[in-house]
C-alpha cells in the first residue's frame, strides 16, 4: 500500500469521478483506475461504487474513510515537522446550510494560530451537506434543524449542538414595519418575502409560521443571502436569532429584527463531524473547536435563547436572559 493510492482514493471522492480526478492528479485514467483497484485488493474490500455517471464512495468504503483522512494528515504533519517547504496542508472543507453563523469569525481565529490553515466552505442544505459528509466529500458540517423535528444522525457521524433560537422578522430599516416593537405572523405573511429555497430549513420554518400563502417571494440559497437582499429592500425575512445576532448589516442599522408574536418554531445550529480514528488533532478539529469557543463566548450570539420569539429581542437588547419556545 502507497500514500498515493490514499490520496487518489480522496480525489476520486472528492470530484465525483475517475475521469475528474485523473485530471486534477495529472494521471491516466486506466493508471488512476488500476492504482485503485490494486489499493482494494490489499484491503479486501471494494472502496468504490463505479457507474456510468461517476464514481461514489462504497458503505465499505465510508467506514475506512475517515482512516485514510487520519493517516494523510498524519503524513502531512510529519513532512511539515520534518521541515518540508513543499507541503501545503490539504482543506478543511466545509459545508454550511446556516450562513456564516460565525463560521468567518472562526476561520479568522484559526488562521491567528495556524497561518498554514485553508479553509474550502461550500453552500449547501443541510441534506445534501449530511450526504457529503458521509460520502467524505467535506470533513464538517454547519447545519440547522428545527428543534422539534430533529433528523436522524448516522453512528459514524458525531453531532455537537451550539445554539438554539427563537425566528425573528428582518426587514430594512425603511420598512413601513420597522418601527414596530414586533411583528405577527400575519404581518409577515402580507410581505413581499425572502427566504432560502424550498428544502432547505428555513424554508420550512417560514411555511410553518406562515402557512400557505400566495405572495411574492424571492429565492436564495442561505440566511446570509436573506440578510444580503432584505438589506437592498427586496422584503422581509424570517431567520432564527443566532443568524442575525452579530451581524454586521444588524449592527450597522441597515437592516432591523423583530419579534414575533406568540409561541414559534425555534431553531438549533449543529455541527456535525465524522467520527475521529486517530489520538491526534486534525485541521478539522482546529475549525471544530474554533466554532465551539465561538459559541461558548459571551457576546451578541444567543446560545440559550428567551421563552418565546417576542421575549428573544427584548431580552437581548436588556440583556435579560430567558428561554425559547420548543412548539
Amino acid at each position: 500500500m502507497r500514500i498515493e493510492q490514499l490520496e487518489y482514493l480522496t480525489a476520486v471522492v472528492q470530484h465525483g469521478s475517475l475521469r475528474r480526478a485523473s485530471e486534477q492528479l495529472h494521471l491516466s485514467q486506466p493508471a488512476l483506475s488500476e492504482a485503485l483497484s490494486k489499493l482494494e485488493r490489499e484491503l479486501g474490500t471494494a472502496l468504490l461504487d463505479r457507474h456510468r455517471s461517476g464514481a461514489r464512495i462504497s458503505a465499505a468504503g465510508r467506514r475506512l474513510y475517515q482512516h485514510i483522512v487520519d493517516v494523510l494528515d498524519a503524513v502531512d504533519r510529519l513532512r511539515v515537522a520534518a521541515g518540508d517547504p513543499s507541503i501545503e496542508l490539504r482543506p478543511v472543507r466545509v459545508g454550511t446550510s446556516a450562513g456564516d453563523s460565525g463560521l468567518a469569525a472562526a476561520i479568522a481565529h484559526c488562521r491567528t494560530a495556524h497561518p498554514e490553515l485553508r479553509v474550502d466552505v461550500r453552500t449547501l442544505t443541510a441534506a445534501e451537506a449530511e450526504r457529503a459528509l458521509l460520502d467524505g466529500r467535506i470533513d464538517l458540517a454547519l447545519v440547522e434543524h428545527l428543534l422539534d423535528e430533529p433528523p436522524a444522525v448516522e453512528r459514524d457521524v458525531e453531532q455537537v449542538q451550539l445554539a438554539t433560537s427563537a425566528p425573528v422578522a428582518v426587514l430594512p430599516a425603511a420598512h413601513p414595519l420597522a418601527g414596530r416593537p414586533f411583528l405577527t405572523p400575519d404581518d409577515a405573511a402580507r410581505a413581499v418575502l425572502v427566504h432560502p429555497r424550498p428544502g432547505h430549513v428555513l424554508h420550512r420554518l417560514a411555511a410553518r409560521i406562515l402557512g400557505p400563502r400566495t405572495g411574492h417571494t424571492h429565492h436564495v440559497d442561505d440566511s446570509t443571502g436573506v440578510l444580503t437582499l432584505v438589506a437592498r429592500g427586496a422584503g422581509l425575512g424570517i431567520l432564527p436569532e443566532h443568524a442575525v445576532a452579530g451581524d454586521p448589516l444588524l449592527l450597522s442599522g441597515t437592516v432591523v429584527a423583530r419579534p414575533l408574536g406568540g409561541p414559534q418554531p425555534a431553531v438549533a445550529l449543529v455541527i456535525r463531524t465524522r467520527r475521529g480514528t486517530s489520538g491526534h488533532a486534525t485541521p478539522s478539529d482546529t475549525v471544530r473547536r474554533a466554532l465551539l469557543e465561538q459559541w461558548s463566548a459571551p457576546g451578541p450570539s444567543m446560545a440559550a435563547p428567551p421563552a418565546d420569539a417576542a421575549a428573544g429581542i427584548a431580552a437581548e437588547l436588556r440583556g435579560t436572559p430567558g428561554e425559547v419556545a420548543t412548539s
